[in-house]
């Protein structure tokens, strides 16, 4: 079960005027489960995406960055669930070409201005005949108001469909940010395996896209760590269709810039919190935060670290206070001129370690106690400067290796 994250209910999912989105069962990889999705754009509409730093990216990936780079508009996004296209070489890139042929000539433009996306199996071959079979589905199926059913159909070990709305103002007309993402396990940062697609209709440049982009990214996305292994297919698009109505934003500059930026922000890290706290087997939802860095650099580095660490995050499902793991992951985080004198560890609301060593007020009941809590917040002070950040985990527990373990069967 998720911790503390509850399915989205579909009247807090507000529609994005110029978005439609639709869904289908093409049989991907199993029957009878809604697997593929359609999101078609309204004519005038900017895209801009962020994509994985994994060396063998999927096939979609490949062909997303080739059609973004020839900047010609986007009118759909088509997305499947059950098969990563990923490992598959020249023949890969065929199969997810020829399905964006396929739509591009259902919908009436150029294959280029299609969008391909793909989760799920490595190394396996994209059934592109039983994509193609279900777009008429799936274009049929195509409204405003279809976000939650979206969330759902690019699940793959996800627990529970991820979908987040805000509503603002903007010049004084009413605008709408709406997001849905997938992701359970092969998430960190780089980005975290995940699938986001956030879209507003406010209007923006497309600099002013990225720049929005670039920022909620490296809040949200780029701050969340399951198990420390990064997928081929993290993707993550932002799409302004400009329907709203309102001044288009140019920049940074723009008097808009920061309420929009704030709500697409505050969506992307709704939506990167939901998938840790639907990570695979978690039982724990567990909140990183450095502080007294020189720079956010060396913050992240100790962020991560305790993040990352196996030992921390099975003493965390234990509910074992077994911190001296914590100090052991400060201590190799990267920091060589660390004086950990300096240092002081917070665990929830108990001082555990100070001056080089354990508190002396420290008791190992108040460590137990916190421990046992659902969501858990462990801060580190490094007392070096005024830098900080924030990483989300989570633990890390029996049913991780057994849902790994029986993934393909």
């Amino acid at each position: 079960m998720p911790v503390n994250l509850a399915p989205p209910r579909p009247e807090d999912l507000l529609p994005v005027k110029g978005v439609t989105l639709g869904v289908a069962e093409a049989g991907v990889r199993k029957a009878h489960r809604r697997d593929l999705l359609v999101i078609r754009l309204a004519e005038g509409t900017s895209v801009a995406g962020v994509f994985t730093q994994n060396r063998y990216c999927a096939a979609p990936v490949i062909l997303c960055k080739e059609h973004l780079a020839l900047a010609k508009p986007v009118r759909a996004l088509l997305v499947n669930t059950g098969n990563a296209n990923a490992g598959t070489g020249e023949d890969g890139l065929a199969r997810a070409r020829r399905t964006c042929v396929e739509l591009a000539a259902a919908i009436g433009c150029d294959s280029v201005q299609i969008l391909p996306f793909s989760t799920g199996v490595i190394m396996e071959p994209l059934p592109a005949d039983r994509i193609v079979a279900a777009l008429p589905r799936a274009l049929a199926d195509c409204r405003e108001d279809n976000w939650g059913t979206a969330a759902a159909a690019i699940m793959t070990t996800d627990t529970v469909p991820k979908a987040c709305s805000r509503r603002l103002s903007l010049g004084g007309k009413p605008v709408i940010v709406t997001g849905i993402a997938k992701g359970a396990g092969m998430i960190h940062p780089n980005m975290a395996t995940m699938l986001g697609f956030i879209a507003t209709d406010a209007a923006l440049s497309q600099e002013a896209l990225r720049q929005v982009l670039a920022l909620a990214t490296a809040r949200s996305f780029n701050r969340i760590t399951v198990d420390g292994d990064t997928s081929t297919n993290d993707s993550f698009m932002l799409i302004a269709t400009g329907a709203a109505g309102t001044q288009t934003i140019s920049g940074e500059g723009h008097p808009d810039f920061a309420a929009l930026a704030q709500a697409v922000t505050e969506v992307a890290i709704w939506l990167a919190q939901a998938i840790i706290r639907d990570g695979e087997g978690a039982t724990k939802f567990i909140t990183v935060h450095v502080e007294g860095g020189k720079n956010e650099q060396e913050c992240s580095k100790v962020a991560y670290a305790i993040a990352h660490s196996p030992l921390v995050k099975t003493a965390f499902f234990a509910s074992d206070p077994n911190l001296g793991r914590l100090l052991c992951a400060i201590g190799y985080a990267g920091i060589p001129d660390l004086d950990v004198d300096g240092v002081r560890l917070h665990l929830g609301d108990v001082l555990v370690a100070r001056d080089g060593g354990i508190d002396p007020a420290y008791r190992e009941e108040d460590g137990k106690r916190v421990m046992q809590q659902s969501e858990i917040t462990v801060r580190v002070e490094l007392g070096r400067g005024s830098a900080q950040t924030t990483v989300w985990t989570c633990d890390l527990s029996h049913d991780y290796v057994s849902i790994n373990a029986d993934y393909r069967s």
